[in-house]
């Protein structure tokens, strides 16, 4: 089993790289599923203006760079949403990006760690929200980190409480994927 943990900002100096790292080496000593990031950055999304509609595209995108989200997406059997929060909302470029598939989503995981001044439970929320949609199952332990509280100088700093929250969050998710993975 895969899951992609999608690093979620594209700005320069991101703060969520260092995140995304983060989980993915708290994740790494899993057994029997695999982390990936899925960087939006790398992938350069374009903004969604096609005539067709994601849901009945097929997976088949007129844009190569689609295309290769798609594939990366639906290859994994769930994810980590690593997520800053934008004017008390999720950011623009992850709202695109996810809008622009579909099936790719449906009926799978995902868990939440947002940052932010106030570690971003508005943003979090929203993307709750958005993901029934896709009837995707979201894992309530989330992990909100604060940008006062759990980084020193620009430089992830996590209080020993957000890494017990990461943990938990973590073990929420992949007793979710082996059950269902189980049940198949």
């Amino acid at each position: 089993m895969k899951v992609g943990i999608v690093l979620g900002s594209i700005r320069q100096g991101r703060f969520g790289e260092q995140v995304a790292h983060w989980v993915a080496e708290a994740a790494a000593n899993s057994p029997d599923i695999t982390y990936e990031i899925l960087d939006l950055q790398e992938f350069q999304v374009p903004l969604l203006d096609t005539a067709t509609l994601p849901g009945g595209a097929n997976k088949q995108y007129a844009d190569e760079r689609v295309t290769a989200w798609s594939r990366a997406v639906d290859s994994c059997d769930g994810y980590i949403f690593v997520t800053p929060e934008h004017n008390h909302s999720v950011p623009g470029a992850m709202k695109n990006a996810y809008d622009s598939l579909s099936d790719e989503w449906a009926m799978k995981p995902v868990a939440f760690v947002g940052y932010s001044a106030d570690g971003a439970i508005r943003a979090v929320e929203h993307w709750r929200q958005i993901v029934a949609n896709f009837s995707m199952f979201d894992v309530r332990n989330q992990v909100a980190l604060s940008l006062f509280d759990d980084a020193t100088n620009g430089t992830l700093t996590p209080r020993p409480q957000k890494n017990t929250d990461l943990t938990k969050m973590l073990n929420a998710l992949e007793q979710f994927l082996r059950h269902h993975h189980a049940s198949q």
